[in-house]
């Protein structure tokens, strides 16, 4: 069920210095192309930073239609675009037939996705997204959710795991880490985001270890795993491009690179390229239905001056479509 909220006012408590630079701000722009009495769906309102600058050129007579899954995050957005003329939607983009009906809006000018966990979740250490913290393992975007991450490593067969690192990245040592798990929770439960990192970090070979911690594609599998990201994905795409006006813009910014190969696959399929993913959404087309042109032939990165900048930009990619 969605939350609404017409919200123009606010701010109390809210922290300047919590401000985060919006990835990619200038392609957001380009791509989505906010005009004057345009609407406009940011379907990952975080922070608000991109969603600010998308109002300013929506201008009084525009619309933002903000779906945020987050609740702190949600709030925390009320706050930053305090004055601005924005519904509020407390849900998860996946939803997004039921959100456009439930608001009565037929046609829409422009979606957004900025993809993947925020700063601000993995610095709020109670909620489980960052090894860097000792707390209960969890993970979960939307807190209404009554599967965690530690459900799911304590849950899971060593098959199920091994696909999820393998999909990760692990390569060889997917299997080593799911039998490691399976054999770890069967003395003790696996309930922390330090127990996890610490039996991950054990079990890959210092040689050959990368430049990022051991645990850092495990806890995005398994973040993914939770929130269900990928099929969530396919889904809203899809749903957007039939509920978009012609000349529709759809830009994704993922920082994955399972994201990123959903996006490019499911942009394909409603181009008329290919057939559908394996775990696209259940009632989409049987045949590539040519509904958008493809703006963006390789996915977009940021500059060497943003990266340096903003090193949390770095792992960013772009791919934008256009309803036709």
């Amino acid at each position: 069920m969605s939350e609404f909220d017409e919200f123009s006012g606010g701010g109390e408590g809210y922290d300047e210095s919590l401000h985060h630079e919006p990835v990619m701000l200038r392609e957001v722009l380009e791509y989505l192309d906010p005009q004057p009495g345009k609407t406009i769906v940011d379907c990952t309102l975080g922070g608000g930073g991109h969603a600010l600058a998308i109002c300013q050129r929506l201008g009084p007579t525009g619309r933002l239609i903000g779906i945020e899954q987050d609740a702190d995050a949600l709030t925390r957005a009320k706050q930053r675009l305090e004055g601005c003329p924005v519904t509020f939607v407390h849900d998860n983009f996946r939803h997004l037939d039921n959100i456009l009906s439930d608001l009565s809006v037929d046609g829409v000018d422009g979606y957004f996705f900025d993809l993947g966990v925020s700063s601000f979740q993995l610095e709020a250490a109670e909620r489980g997204f960052s090894f860097r913290f000792e707390a209960p393992l969890d993970m979960r975007m939307d807190r209404r959710l009554t599967t965690t991450a530690a459900d799911l490593v304590n849950r899971m067969s060593e098959d199920e795991l091994m696909r999820i690192f393998i999909e990760s990245g692990y390569g060889r040592w997917a299997r080593r880490l799911a039998r490691a798990i399976t054999a770890t929770r069967k003395l003790s439960p696996i309930n922390t985001t330090t127990a996890l990192a610490d039996l991950i970090t054990a079990n890959i070979p210092v040689q050959h270890r990368s430049k990022i911690h051991p645990a850092t594609k495990a806890f995005q599998a398994l973040r993914i795993a939770v929130n269900e990201e990928i099929t969530a994905l396919a889904e809203a795409l899809t749903i957007a491009t039939t509920h978009s006006n012609v000349n529709a813009r759809i830009v994704v910014l993922s920082y994955h690179s399972l994201e990123d190969g959903e996006t490019k696959r499911t942009f394909h399929f409603l181009s008329g390229r290919s057939l559908p993913p394996s775990n696209l959404y259940e009632k989409a087309l049987p045949e590539p239905p040519c509904l958008v042109r493809i703006l963006t032939k390789k996915p977009l990165t940021p500059s060497p001056e943003e990266v340096q900048r903003n090193p949390r930009s770095r792992s960013a990619k772009l791919r934008a479509a256009e309803r036709i």
